[in-house]
């Protein structure tokens, strides 16, 4: 994968995040935290899940190897989240430009949190956090519903390649 197709991939990653969360931002703080029997369970739990995992293998790259996730009681309203994932898109857009076009096949050798240890080549590592983001993304939309909220406006990588040519 080219240096260049891991940054368009980025960009449509934080667009259809920004969808995301404008969607769930007004949502009333007990539908926000309610369990909606999900894999991760509430709305807020669940984008507290996307934000740690990224964090995590942000942590990865640069060195680290955290042990646990973010706790998602830390984080009370969607913009908690949206403040912390900004900051994360930041880190993440940082390390890539530092690794640059010929770093993209870089071997990361990290111990996961049972302890063993483990090596992925970056671009393998990056399609993960996006295809991990888009799988739960399509649960949001059916959390949403089940809350008699709206789900987000398309977030489909079609919908942003369009845009994006326009």
């Amino acid at each position: 994968m080219t240096f260049q197709s891991l940054l368009d991939l980025l960009r449509y990653h934080y667009w259809a995040r920004d969808r995301l969360l404008d969607a769930v931002e007004g949502l009333p703080p007990a539908q926000f935290r309610r369990d909606l029997g999900s894999s991760i369970g509430s709305i807020r739990d669940t984008l507290v899940h996307l934000v740690s995992a990224e964090w995590v293998w942000c942590s990865r790259w640069r060195g680290e190897s955290p042990r646990k996730p973010l706790p998602p009681a830390d984080f009370r309203t969607a913009a908690d989240v949206r403040a912390l994932w900004t900051e994360e898109e930041a880190q993440v857009l940082a390390f890539l430009s530092r690794l640059g076009p010929a770093g993209v096949n870089r071997e990361f050798r990290d111990i996961q949190p049972d302890g063993t240890e483990s090596a992925s080549v970056f671009w393998h590592m990056l399609q993960h956090v996006v295809n991990h983001a888009t799988y739960h993304r399509g649960q949001f939309a059916a959390m949403l519903r089940q809350l008699g909220a709206e789900p987000p406006r398309s977030q489909d990588l079609i919908a942003f390649r369009l845009k994006a040519r326009r």
